[in-house]
């Protein structure tokens, strides 16, 4: 029974409480996902085309820019149709196949942080080895286990919920597909998919999180110790915290919007769950272009030649 499926198509149903009113999302989430493509798509054009941009920390940013931008492509299209013509169905092999890419892809928005701290540690406490531990082939070794953790719990987890049999319902109340969203339809045990499921979020995110703290313990502990040009070196460090708290806060929120449910209505878990996914898409290269001098500089050049061949044109 658990290898076959009564249901072969899902409906996604999420904020069906507005009724008349549901296209009307169409319009924040349209303008949000615009300003996640532009700002990320800027961002990784700005750094791959200046050679001063080619530094770890920059192509790490650059990474997360990958992220970001192909992370909403994976479920707003799909959205956005579905808020316009009301197009809500999808098959079990599509559902299955977009709850993997937005859980692995998603993984790395807190596992390319982690780099990021690693980078920052070197860079504060070793200095003098910093350009020799961050080249390629010596930064494999964190960056290998990393990648294997995410493809496996990922696989894992959605491999075990295709086996599942959908017997009840078919409706989830999502705007994707989502992993519990996806489980709690079936029909019998899926205690074995609750302890991936666990695993998976405590192994991947959770895991992440204390790396990244433990990483910054010791980054501040250095600092308390270098005096002013480690207190100097420390302000760098600022972006990436900011970064690490609000995706810290829109996780927390999306996961205690499920474990109080009785308390908010559905339409309000299925946002902060959108949010959680879309939210650090649009905020992150808009930190990162504030904060980094170097790609903030190179930024406003770009747009400064871009309105000036705009002028030039149009005169």
């Amino acid at each position: 029974m658990a290898n076959i499926s009564s249901h072969r198509h899902f409906v996604l149903d999420g904020f069906f409480e507005l009724g008349a009113l549901r296209p009307v999302l169409f319009v924040p989430f349209s303008i949000m996902f615009a300003m996640s493509l532009s700002a990320n798509s800027l961002l990784l054009y700005v750094v791959a085309s200046h050679r001063s941009l080619h530094s770890p920390m920059c192509i790490l940013i650059a990474g997360m820019a990958c992220v970001d931008l192909s992370l909403p492509l994976f479920f707003v299209p799909n959205m956005l149709l579905s808020f316009l013509f009301d197009w809500r169905s999808i098959s079990l092999i599509g559902c299955l196949l977009q709850m993997h890419l937005i859980h692995f892809v998603g993984a790395f928005q807190s596992t390319l942080l982690v780099w990021m701290a690693i980078d920052r540690y070197f860079a504060i406490c070793t200095p003098l080895s910093y350009r020799d531990r961050m080249a390629l082939p010596r930064f494999l070794k964190f960056m290998i286990p990393c990648l294997i953790r995410n493809f496996t719990m990922n696989t894992l987890m959605v491999g075990l919920a295709g086996r599942l049999a959908f017997c009840g319902g078919n409706v989830m109340n999502h705007c994707f597909c989502e992993h519990m969203a996806l489980v709690n339809l079936a029909c019998g045990s899926t205690a074995v998919n609750n302890l991936v499921g666990l695993l998976t979020l405590f192994l991947i995110p959770v895991a992440d999180f204390i790396l990244i703290t433990i990483s910054y313990v010791v980054i501040f502990g250095s600092v308390l110790h270098s005096g002013k040009s480690g207190t100097k070196a420390l302000r760098t460090c600022v972006t990436h915290i900011v970064v690490m708290v609000v995706s810290l806060m829109v996780a927390l929120i999306a996961f205690l919007s499920y474990r109080i449910r009785n308390s908010l209505p559905a339409a309000v878990r299925v946002f902060f769950s959108t949010m959680y996914l879309l939210f650090p898409s649009c905020f992150n290269p808009i930190i990162y272009g504030i904060r980094t001098t170097e790609i903030r500089q190179h930024i406003l050049n770009t747009l400064s030649c871009c309105r000036r061949f705009h002028t030039v044109t149009y005169s």
